[in-house]
Order: C-alpha cells, then structure tokens, then sequence
C-alpha cells in the first residue's frame, strides 16, 4: 500500500445456472427529476433507470434468482443493496431504508452499520487541503486504520453469523482481503449456503488481482539467492537478515509500515504462523518503511510482533525498496534454509499452505 488511502478507493465452486425471477422495486426520493438506477452488482452496470416524479420511482422486470442488485440516485455515493428473491422491495433513498425480505432487511442494516465509519472519516477529512492532509497524516492514518478494522470485523462476523443467508455475499470484497482468497475455498469445502454464488467468485478474483503483486520483476526473484539487507532494530543495535538465515529455518521477511492499514490488518496471521511453526524453524523479520521511529515502535508493541523489527527509518526511499523491486506494501519474501527466496506476497491461509508444505518436507 503506498499510501494509506488506497484500500479506502477499493471502497467461489462452478456457478450453477440461475433462474430468472421476476422483481418490483417501489421507492420514494425527495428529488423530483432525478435519475434514479437500477444497478446488476456482477457486472457493475445499469440495467435499467427512472426518473423521479412525485417523489416516487418503481422498477419491474426478471433477473437471476438471488443476484444481487442494487438501487442508487445519480451523482450519490451511497447504494442500496438487495437481493433478488422473490420477495418486492420498497426503498426510502431518503433515509436509506428498505422493507421486503428479513434477509434484505438485515442486509440494509448491516449496510448501514458499515456506512458509519466511512462517515466519520469522510467528515474529518472532507475540508482538509492537501497541505492540511499532509501535516496530519499520522491522525489520518490512525483513523484510516480505525475505520478500516470496524469494516473487516463486521464483514467477519456477517460471514460467522449469517452463514444460513446469501448476506456474507455481499461483503466479500472485505472478508478477502481480511482472510486471503483461499478462504474462498475453504467455504466451498463447508458448503455454505452461499458458495455458489457469482458475485463471490466474481470478488475472490478481483481480490486475488488486487493484492498479486504488479510486477513481474517481483516474481522474477523466485528461486534466486536473497540479498542481505542491514538496518537497525528499535533499540538502533545493526542486525542483518543474514542472522536468521541458515539450516533448517525458513525465515519470512515481512516489508510493512505502521500506517498501512492492510498491512496491520494481515499482522494477526503472520503471527499465527509464527506461533505454530516457529519451534519447526520457522523465522520472521519485520522490515518497516516508516519515518517516524515512534509510531513504528509503538505499532509494534500494539501489534505484539516477538520477532526482530529493523528499520532506516526513510519511508519508501528504503534500501529494500530497490532491491526488491518494493512498490507496495504488504509485501513479504519467503527464504529457506539454503538462502534461495521460494515465495512472495503470502497472506491470509496461503502463508500458512507454504509453510506446512515446506516445513513438512524438512522432516
């Protein structure tokens, strides 16, 4: 992430075929003369639009059994989802309401749960010059960061609660990039009722696209020799990658920064991983692009990282960044015993994948 707002821009099993099914969308919207839209969430377009008269809009036709569709006024941010089964829906677009099935309901609820986070941050930052964002880009960062954990965490716990209903389809964008693509898998397996559904194939991939890394150059390290890199740890004792490098260990060299958001987001599972392979010989360094000394060591302690952390504290002129061919963050390299990088960019269960294969090889 090479600015803390771009996952803020950002703001499945062989798809069975779909019945069509015939909706009625009623609603109400104090913009007499509007456009009002109607919007197929798989392929982002306008299927239809109406123009506000007396306050009212009504859309009637057949879509797929349960696609998910949504209802937004021109020039507004703000969407209402649905989905289409069977159930008419009615939609106040002035206060961001909707009546018709329970599932739909719950749906518009928890929409507005998530809506509440964006508003603050959009609020703090909505007169701020680019000047005023750069001075306070730390407060920015910490509040980007805030609303970005209030966001994964009910993405969360829609797919841990609603797993009976189409809702976690929705919000899948978030549990992938919270989770890792291959949690994707993981619901097929389960057979959730869910896990047929296009739009979650359709996010599993366009979040597999967005966190792969961009350039080939990167890949192109894979099966090479890594190159040692030497900075200092919180304290400013020097320390090496080469320390950790040797016989029997796989050591991760993980590039983030204490205002990257998924960066932080992706912590907890490297910790993980570190808890259950580190008595296998499993090592992480942390290589932090930050320039502020006291915001990486207070995320450290935050983030309750036990391996090495090392730093020269440049931000992205760091001695990584050419070497690696660093353009974003999370990034990370996986190095096994003999020196040679085998992997990069793991995240989510994929990390945890590469290292029983690796580990299991070793014994």
């Amino acid at each position: 992430m090479k600015k803390v707002f771009m996952l803020a821009a950002f703001v499945l099993a062989a798809v069975p075929s779909m019945a069509q099914v015939k909706y009625t969308v009623s609603g109400t919207f104090a913009g007499n003369g509007k456009t009002v839209y109607l919007i197929d969430e798989l392929t982002e377009k306008a299927i239809d639009s109406v123009v506000v008269a007396d306050g009212k809009f009504a859309f009637a036709c057949t879509a797929d059994k349960d696609a998910l569709m949504a209802v937004r006024a021109k020039k507004s941010h703000w969407t209402t989802q649905f989905f289409n089964d069977g159930t008419p829906v009615s939609i106040n677009l002035n206060d961001s309401t909707l009546k018709g099935s329970p599932q739909n309901e719950r749906l518009t609820k928890i929409n507005y749960e998530m809506e509440q986070p964006r508003k603050r941050l959009a609020a703090k930052t909505a007169n701020l010059t680019e000047a005023d964002i750069e001075a306070r880009a730390d407060e920015i960062s910490d509040e980007m960061n805030k609303m970005i954990t209030a966001l994964t965490t009910r993405a969360n716990r829609a797919f841990n609660e609603e797993r009976n209903s189409l809702i976690p389809v929705a919000f899948a964008g978030y549990y992938f990039f919270e989770n890792g693509v291959e949690a994707y898998d993981e619901l097929v397996k389960q057979q959730v009722a869910f896990a047929g559904h296009p739009y979650l194939k359709k996010m599993r991939d366009e979040v597999a696209e967005e966190t792969k890394p961009k350039d080939g150059e990167k890949m192109a390290f894979i099966g090479q020799q890594y190159t040692d890199l030497e900075m200092a740890d919180p304290d400013g004792k020097m320390h090496k990658i080469s320390e950790l490098v040797g016989e029997g260990k796989f050591v991760l060299v993980d590039f983030w920064a204490s205002w990257c958001g998924p960066c932080k987001a992706e912590m907890p599972n490297v910790l993980e991983a570190y808890n259950r392979f580190h008595d296998k010989g499993f090592e992480v360094i942390g290589v932090s692009f930050d320039q502020k000394k006291e915001a990486w060591v207070k995320a450290i302690g935050q983030l309750k990282m036990p391996w090495l952390q090392i730093s020269d504290l440049k931000g992205w002129e760091c001695a990584a960044a050419p070497i690696y061919k660093i353009n974003s963050i999370p990034d990370n390299i996986l190095i096994d015993p003999q020196g040679k990088i085998i992997d990069r960019g793991l995240r989510g269960k994929a990390l945890h994948s590469r290292l029983e294969s690796v580990v299991r090889s070793q014994e």
